[in-house]
C-alpha cells in the first residue's frame, strides 16, 4: 500500500446510530473539516484503507460487534491514525481495554464536537485531572460490572444473564437504565 499524508482534518466517523453519525460527519464539515461515515466493521476497515483519515470517531458499540475489536486493525493498516472511542456505554474496563489496545482517547456519549477535537488534540494524559472526591456509587459500580461481563459474552444477553445468575428481563431491564455518574 502506498504511504498518504494523513491530513488532521480528515475524519472517519464509525457508528452504527446513521442519524448520529450522520449529525456528527454535518458538524464536522461545518468547521471545515472533510468526514466521511461507515455503519458496520467491514466498512470501516475498507473507509479505513481507502481514505487513509488521520483522525477515526469509533463507536464502542457495534450493534452486535464491539469497536474495541477493530482498533488494532485499523492502526495496523493506517499506522498513524488517531482513534478516539465514543460510547453511551462507558465502564472502566471498556475505557482501559480500548487505551491498551491504541485508541488515543475514550468518551462518553452524549460529546459535543469540540469535545471530540479536543479529544484528539489532547492525546497525552492529563495530571491534573480531577480525582472524584467519593467512590463510585453501588449502582454505578453494578452498571460497570454488567458491562464488563456483557462484553465477555461478545454482547449476548442471555449468556451474560446466565453469568451474573440473574434473569434475562432483570438484565434487559438494568441496561435500559442510564448509568449514573457518581
Amino acid at each position: 500500500m502506498t504511504e498518504v499524508t494523513a491530513d488532521k482534518n480528515h475524519y472517519l466517523v464509525v457508528d452504527d446510530d446513521q442519524v448520529f453519525a450522520d449529525t456528527l460527519a454535518r458538524s464536522l464539515t461545518r468547521l471545515g473539516l472533510t468526514a466521511h461515515v461507515v455503519n458496520d466493521p467491514a466498512k470501516a476497515l475498507v473507509a479505513n484503507n481507502h481514505y487513509q483519515p488521520a483522525r477515526i470517531i469509533l463507536d464502542l458499540k457495534l450493534e452486535k460487534h464491539s469497536g474495541l475489536h477493530l482498533i488494532a486493525q485499523l492502526k495496523k493498516d493506517n499506522a498513524k491514525v488517531s482513534i478516539v472511542m465514543l460510547t453511551g456505554y462507558s465502564s472502566i474496563n471498556t475505557a482501559v481495554e480500548a487505551i491498551k489496545l491504541g485508541a488515543d482517547n475514550y468518551l462518553c456519549k452524549p460529546a459535543s464536537v469540540t469535545d471530540i477535537i479536543a479529544a484528539f488534540n489532547n492525546p497525552v494524559g492529563n495530571p491534573n485531572a480531577q480525582v472524584a472526591e467519593q467512590p463510585p456509587s453501588v449502582n454505578r459500580l453494578e452498571w460497570e460490572h454488567i458491562q464488563r461481563v456483557l462484553e465477555e459474552n461478545n454482547g449476548n444477553i442471555s449468556a451474560t444473564a446466565r453469568a451474573l445468575d440473574m434473569h434475562r428481563r432483570t438484565l434487559q431491564r438494568k441496561l435500559q437504565k442510564k448509568p449514573r455518574r457518581n
